[in-house]
């Protein structure tokens, strides 16, 4: 959406307000429009609102999560994020948010928690499986970080994130040939591997 579309949509949204003031959608909708004019209190007004209207609205709630995120506020965030999760324990954008925040705090153990629980009802999705991979390679666990990362090549062997954690694992537990294939297949597929990593596998080999 360009920026003459995007006023064009908050002028709008605005306009609405003044006829629906009682609309819980449209002031989730400006909350939206306020984000991504960087305008981020004004965006944290119109999603409360929005909550205070309808609190099942969900979305709205995670992205006044999203906004605390941007406002530095991780405790604020993973609280809309908890909160969300005693509604609907299944959403798995709240689930990934949350074991991303708890990473930021440096809670892993808590952030595995949440991916594992994320990972036993969407199974089949591969992300789920890479966040909780980062996580065990962040704990030092690399033998935890390998068993998520095959599940999610399981699903998606064109998964390039999986092949970088798990190239990451295997060089975690000294197994440099099987870190060196991955590393090479994440490249294949576009994903941006570290030069670090790059330079540590090459040694006195020359390229990955």
């Amino acid at each position: 959406m360009g920026k003459e579309q995007e006023e064009q949509t908050y002028q709008r949204l605005k306009k609405q307000l003044l006829l629906h003031p009682d609309s819980a959608s449209l002031h989730y909708n400006l909350g939206l429009a306020y984000a991504h004019r960087g305008e981020l209190e004004e965006a944290v007004q119109a999603f409360k609102t929005a909550l205070e209207l309808n609190p099942g609205l969900l979305e709205a709630r995670i992205n006044l999560g999203g906004i605390y995120l941007r406002q530095g506020k991780i405790e604020a965030a993973v609280e809309q994020n908890e909160k969300v999760l005693e509604i609907d324990p299944r959403l798995i954008n709240a689930l990934s948010n949350l074991g991303f925040l708890y990473v930021q705090q440096g809670k892993i153990d808590e952030a595995i928690a949440v991916y594992e629980r994320a990972a036993a009802v969407h199974k089949n999705v591969p992300q789920v499986y890479a966040n909780l991979a980062h996580a065990f390679l962040l704990k030092g666990d690399p033998d935890g970080a390998v068993d998520a990362c095959r599940k999610a090549l399981a699903i998606s062997d064109r998964f390039a994130l999986a092949h970088n954690h798990l190239a990451r694992a295997h060089m975690q537990k000294g197994e440099r040939d099987a870190a060196r294939t991955h590393v090479r297949k994440a490249l294949e597929l576009g994903f941006p591997v570290s030069e670090e990593l790059q330079r540590e596998l090459a040694g006195r080999e020359g390229d990955v």
